[in-house]
């Protein structure tokens, strides 16, 4: 006896920890707190990501931050072992405070109103009364109308002080405070399975190429079900500029060795914030690099002086024929972004496709004629001796970088967002209103007496009963 007796004093106290609101509020500043750095810090990202962005705040020591902040686990703060047991605590709080005072709030929704007495109209937070001219017969009408003009559907009975008429509005409005709750849990619901059942990975893919897995930080491969290729990539840059203005990638997705149409299309185009979406798995635009190689082909548009026209494509080192002469290109050299420097002499300012060129070698019947570099971005510089040479792209040489992302409980999420703004409604701009209103005759005339709450708004509902008590007054 006495052993079950201890047990239940455990199990009290452990009730009674779980139904603090102190606990609430400690929980539920942790994991604000924690937020915070997790908004600042960039999740699963690069190290030197974050490293650049500490620097702002810790100078030399951002290095030394990062790894006080990646051993705490903040690089990776939401699928944290302390953080996910933050949600599942305050989900428990906030579980047992709801069913602490839940039996409560449902006898008042459950037990409808009933007629008041007498002695009780006296005190009730808002009462009125009023003298109306007239036998109860006359005057009972009038009230019933007032009623239900003011929104509420009277019941009425006969009582030893006179006749009495009661109503309720609102009554499960109670409820919305719990609806709330019941959101939050949905929310941390779908948090808890983006967690566990999603990933947030990356994926470098050259054009031309295609693949069926995408990588976590750690390199760990995420199978995707289906393959997804990248038929092209292209930079916009402003003009005169090395700033990129847009970067877009041509998608394709594979399934059992054939192209999926999306949206009735083959090829989607991608840019940032306009993603692909697939099978639940959705692809970001978000970087771009250059890395040439023996595949990589140059892709240029040939006319002659007599409007012959032609299009090539040939490896570093191949040659093309204008059409209509014996004239022959030969591509000698490429640079990804050619500059000049003061001294008139050519050379690279940077790895990055900014300003690409290649140097095509001219020769007819055998013999050398000249040399030219073409620049894609100054169609200026596509005209040569013998036509025009358009400098379309070095395909094969760039990649896009897509971050690949699943989160399953995303749209558990969206619900739980959709019944938290009808709770809300309903705990802030709706009231549970009672009337009760006793009718009395005396002598010639009728005295209508009123009496009402409300759990809030309390201002609403007196307009309400003073706008009641004129509408008979000004029908006697």
């Amino acid at each position: 006896m006495e052993s079950i007796e201890k047990e239940k004093k455990s199990v009290d106290k452990i009730w009674s920890f779980f139904a603090s609101i102190k606990l609430a509020v400690v929980v539920f500043t942790l994991i604000s707190l924690t937020s915070i750095v997790g908004t600042i810090v960039e999740q699963d990202a690069e190290p030197e990501k974050n490293i650049k962005l500490l620097a702002k705040f810790f100078g030399d020591s951002a290095p030394s931050a990062f790894r006080f902040l990646d051993a705490l686990g903040f690089t990776n703060m939401f699928h944290s072992w302390w953080f996910v047991t933050f949600l599942f605590i305050f989900a428990a709080n906030l579980i047992i405070c709801s069913l602490e005072r839940l039996p409560g709030i449902l006898k008042l929704v459950k037990n409808p109103i009933k007629p008041l007495a007498a002695s009780g109209f006296s005190s009730m937070q808002i009462k009125r009364e009023v003298v109306i001219k007239g036998k109860t017969d006359k005057v009972l009408p009038l009230v019933e109308s007032a009623v239900k003009k003011a929104g509420y559907v009277p019941a009425v009975s006969n009582e030893a002080e006179g006749i009495q008429l009661c109503a309720e509005n609102g009554r499960y409005s109670r409820l919305g405070v719990y609806v709330t709750h019941f959101s939050i849990l949905l929310i941390f619901a779908g948090a808890i399975i983006g967690v566990f059942g999603g990933f947030n990975a990356s994926l470098n893919l050259l054009e031309g190429t295609e693949s069926s897995v995408a990588y976590l930080r750690t390199g760990k491969e995420i199978p995707l079900g289906f393959s997804i290729a990248c038929e092209d990539f292209d930079v916009l840059y402003y003009d005169n500029s090395d700033t990129p203005k847009s970067f877009r990638s041509r998608l394709l997705i594979f399934e059992n060795g054939k192209p999926v149409k999306i949206d009735g299309k083959e090829v989607t185009e991608i840019e940032v914030n306009t993603p692909l979406k697939y099978k639940g798995i959705t692809f970001y635009q978000s970087s771009y690099g250059f890395s040439p190689n023996k595949d990589s082909e140059f892709r240029l548009g040939i006319m002659s002086r007599d409007g012959k026209k032609d299009d090539v494509r040939l490896k570093f080192g191949g040659t093309f024929t204008i059409p209509g002469t014996q004239v022959v290109g030969k591509v000698l050299d490429f640079s990804p972004a050619i500059g000049v420097d003061k001294s008139g002499k050519l050379y690279t300012y940077a790895e990055q496709m900014h300003n690409p060129a290649v140097l095509i070698e001219f020769s007819e019947n055998g013999k050398p004629k000249y040399t030219q570099w073409l620049l894609k971005r100054f169609p200026n510089t596509w005209n040569v001796a013998d036509g025009v040479i358009e400098f379309k792209d070095l395909w094969g040489a760039q990649y896009t970088g897509l971050q690949v992302r699943k989160d399953p409980g995303v749209w558990v999420v969206y619900l739980g967002c959709l019944v938290m703004a009808l709770g809300l409604y309903a705990a802030f701009f709706m009231s549970h209103s009672k009337i009760w209103i006793l009718i009395r005759e005396e002598k010639n005339n009728t005295k209508v007496f009123v009496a009402a709450t409300a759990n809030k708004n309390r201002v609403s509902l007196e307009g309400k009963i003073d706008r009641l008590i004129k509408t008979v007054s000004d029908k006697q």
